[in-house]
């Protein structure tokens, strides 16, 4: 089975504004993660990428990222999340998001798109799809996402992940939650993801 929301998440062919989000400026290198930012024509919101390149194989990663429920542990403010539905390459997710008070929970569908590289890369393309489901009491949906996971082998024995995502939150969000949330999401995921793959 393949499907997951891997924040949680890289398009080959960015859509919209995700595809000019291309002036990357590096604004975190911290414990072999970098992440970088970059402004979307149109949007309040900046895009994110988190790049790392982790010490284990690609069938370990990618049995992470499949249990989706359980990715949930290592996904930036994940409070909740399951498959709603897997057909061929594509997966249909459901995910809760935790914010602090008195921001109101997020939560968001996904459509995840998996593609298989002649180089044994693995991108899983993310595309918001906000009316998949009615809007559940007590949350705000994501309006739009649009985002990526690439997983790409790297001799000896290592795998470079690029996390790139780029979000309407929906409703309004203070300026202090979006800056602090595209820098958090994609080091903090990267790092909790490591953990996972990195530790005895």
């Amino acid at each position: 089975m393949v499907g997951t929301q891997w924040l949680l998440g890289s398009v080959a062919v960015l859509a919209m504004g995700m595809a000019q989000a291309e002036q990357w400026h590096l604004v975190k290198d911290e414990a072999g993660i970098q992440v970088y930012l970059s402004e979307v024509p149109g949007s309040e919101y900046q895009a994110y990428r988190g790049v790392t390149t982790l010490k284990t194989d690609m069938s370990t990663l990618l049995a992470l990222q499949e249990d989706v429920s359980g990715s949930c542990t290592w996904i930036h403010a994940c409070r909740e999340q399951k498959l709603l539905k897997h057909e061929g390459a594509n997966s249909w997710t459901y995910t809760r998001f935790d914010t602090p008070w008195p921001v109101t929970p997020r939560d968001s569908v996904l459509r995840v798109t998996t593609q298989l590289g002649a180089d044994g890369s693995v991108t899983r393309l993310l595309h918001g799809v906000a009316d998949y489901l009615p809007e559940q009491k007590g949350f705000v949906r994501v309006s739009k996402i649009e985002g990526r996971w690439s997983l790409t082998p790297r001799a000896p024995g290592g795998v470079e992940v690029v996390y790139q995502v780029h979000t309407e939150p929906g409703g309004r969000v203070p300026s202090w939650l979006a800056n602090s949330f595209v820098v958090d999401a994609p080091y903090n995921t990267l790092k909790a993801l490591r953990q996972r793959v990195e530790t005895p």
